[in-house]
């Protein structure tokens, strides 16, 4: 198979789909892999390491596109990427297209065959392949939410941590999924007064038996979370559901019943984000503040830290992207039923229940839209 990686062109996306060791894994199983000129070099990967490895040097993101049977990236399609994209293409990479009808409409148009790293599964119904990020994504979520409270960028002058007499900020977190326990143990290393939100009671029975009384636990129930959030100095949102819009839990009313200066955090903005005000942001331009509540909403949160981003996020992928290459798109997903999962969008078809309900569009099961392709 013909393998394409190109450049990340997403606002100060700086990793790379794939490693130089995984391009030599690629290239030993007997595929040929074409690197586009510098997609990773800011992470450390020179051309040189992939030529070293066995891969090629693409001139351009139009000349990788182009040798590609499938394209492995990072972020979603750009606007400027749906030219160089053709039926029958695979698009192994994270999709995001829920909140994202243009991007949608692009790749069902196209014919694309779209496998989303956030809603692979594996046996156990974990997320193998948006974990990695998750995890990074929440150890992220404190520090920049300790930089959204300086009062240079519009926040309140709490510090996280407090200091002797003056008692920490007060941080509400909303998910015990790995972007949650990632956020809830970086937050309480900083000293800060957490509280931990879910739906369930078991992922938080699980943490209060770690954490011994250093954090408090609650059930997601509306006046309970709301009390909480109307008295919070940083609120994180970490909730997922796989391939869906994110549910609203901060509606603006409750937001405006905050106290002015307090920050939020939404690191699902890839999905929509927790809060009813939320809107993606970026590197570049992180942070707005709305009804007195500075919001960080940044999509690609973990490309802050790329280096460490690619390596955990490749590791997860590489033997998912193996499968791909040495079986061919439909016998790759039909004996892994969580790998099955991934694919989203298939010859036209809207294969991901979930969103084909946010989006209002015909569902078609996946096997159904792969037999008759």
């Amino acid at each position: 198979m013909q393998i394409g990686v190109p450049k990340e062109i997403k606002n100060h996306e700086y990793r790379v789909g794939l490693t130089p060791a995984g391009a030599q894994a690629l290239t030993l199983a007997g595929h040929e892999v074409w690197v586009e000129r510098s997609a990773g070099a800011r992470v450390g990967f020179g051309d040189a390491d992939y030529l070293a490895a066995g891969a090629r040097i693409a001139a351009d993101a139009a000349e990788t596109y182009a040798r590609a049977d499938m394209v492995i990236k990072v972020k979603e399609l750009q606007a400027a990427e749906f030219a160089l994209t053709r039926p029958g293409q695979i698009l192994f990479a994270y999709q995001h297209f829920a909140p994202d009808p243009g991007l949608l409409q692009h790749v069902i148009d196209c014919g694309l065959s779209c496998v989303a790293y956030e809603t692979v599964a594996d046996d156990r119904s974990g997320l193998p392949l948006l974990a990695p990020m998750s995890r990074v994504a929440g150890r992220l979520a404190p520090q920049v939410g300790a930089w959204a409270l300086q009062m240079a960028n519009g926040g309140s002058g709490v510090l996280l941590g407090g200091v002797a007499g003056v008692p920490p900020a007060k941080v509400v977190i909303v998910g015990a999924g790995s972007v949650g326990t990632n956020a809830l143990q970086i937050a309480v290393g900083m000293g800060a007064q957490v509280t931990l939100f879910d739906r369930g009671t078991a992922k938080i029975e699980a943490l209060d038996r770690i954490y011994r009384g250093r954090v408090a636990t609650a059930v997601a129930e509306p006046l309970a979370l709301e009390r909480a959030i109307m008295d919070a100095d940083l609120v994180i949102g970490a909730v997922l559901v796989p391939g869906k819009l994110s549910p609203k839990f901060i509606p603006r009313d409750l937001l405006k019943k905050m106290r002015p200066g307090s920050a939020i955090v939404d690191v699902g903005i890839d999905q929509g984000g927790i809060a009813a005000t939320s809107r993606p942001t970026s590197h570049s331009a992180p942070l707005f503040v709305e009804e007195g509540i500075v919001h960080y909403c940044v999509p690609n949160m973990p490309s802050a830290v790329a280096r460490t981003a690619t390596l955990a996020l490749t590791q997860a992928t590489l033997p998912y992207a193996l499968k791909l290459a040495n079986l061919g798109l439909r016998p790759a997903l039909l004996q892994d039923a969580g790998f099955m999962q991934g694919l989203q969008v298939h010859a036209g078809k809207v294969t991901h229940a979930g969103l084909a309900e946010d989006t209002r569009r015909p569902h078609v099961p996946p096997t159904d839209a792969l037999a008759a392709a």
